[in-house]
């Protein structure tokens, strides 16, 4: 283009930056993105969250936070979905104050956080052990009108079972069904297996029989962890019951 002449617009430069990211050069696309802001074309709301979305994929929090607080000076008001990304990114770098913070900036800027805002900062908060904070998020989340969803009880199923709080992630699931969300298949298995973990391999049936109740059928997965629960403990004979029920229904 530049050899014949032509100029590149907003247009060009959005363009190319889109197609850069899309492919993953990152690198590429932020620096067309300073040229163009040298050369002094004003990128528009789609480019900024498209470089900020790049920048976070490579987990570079700095440059996160200097795009978000680009968008801010140049008159764009970051969304939900700008902050989310930028609270991901900084989540998953396991900067947590950093994250906490920016969660209730974007509060007093008046940007209410979704069910996926609020499901990551409460992922992250699990992951560090942290259950109480969590669960103060999903406080603040549901007087904000904003109802717990199947990944956010998955998220507290999952974390509750690795510490071997089974009886408490348990209760989680019995809140979930009382919310008229029901478990899958994925979360069942993960309190199966953490009930053979601990040693709890007789109470499994229940699980087995409530999951075939709700339509969740146990896939391969779960009889895994059945059958291997139970010939550890010798029970040799129920896992062959199992493995033959396998086989009848063509797993």
């Amino acid at each position: 283009m530049l050899k014949l002449g032509v100029k590149p617009d907003v247009v060009t430069f959005s363009t190319l930056i889109r197609g850069l990211c899309n492919r993953s050069k990152i690198f590429e696309a932020v620096s067309l993105f300073d040229e163009m802001i040298e050369k002094g074309y004003q990128p528009d709301l789609i480019v900024y969250t498209t470089v900020l979305d790049g920048v976070c994929k490579t987990g570079n929090t700095d440059g996160a936070i200097r795009y978000l607080r680009m968008m801010e000076e140049r008159g764009f008001e970051p969304d939900v979905v700008a902050y989310s990304t930028v609270l991901n990114c900084l989540c998953k770098k396991g900067l947590l104050k950093e994250a906490h913070d920016l969660f209730f900036e974007m509060i007093k800027q008046g940007i209410k956080p979704n069910v996926v805002t609020y499901s990551i900062l409460i992922d992250a908060l699990c992951k560090q052990g942290m259950i109480s904070k969590a669960e103060d998020i999903v406080g603040i989340m549901t007087k904000q009108g904003i109802k717990p969803n199947v990944v956010t009880y998955g998220i507290f199923i999952d974390t509750l079972c690795k510490m071997g709080e089974v009886s408490k992630a348990e209760v989680v699931v019995d809140v979930m069904r009382k919310q008229g969300i029901e478990p899958n298949v994925v979360m069942y298995s993960t309190l199966i297996d953490s009930l053979c973990k601990n040693g709890m391999v007789s109470e499994t049936e229940f699980i087995v029989c409530t999951m075939r109740k709700q339509g969740a059928e146990p896939n391969v997965i779960t009889y895994n962890i059945l059958m291997d629960s139970l010939c550890k403990n010798s029970m040799v004979s129920e896992a062959e019951d199992i493995f033959g029920r396998m086989r009848k229904q063509g797993i």
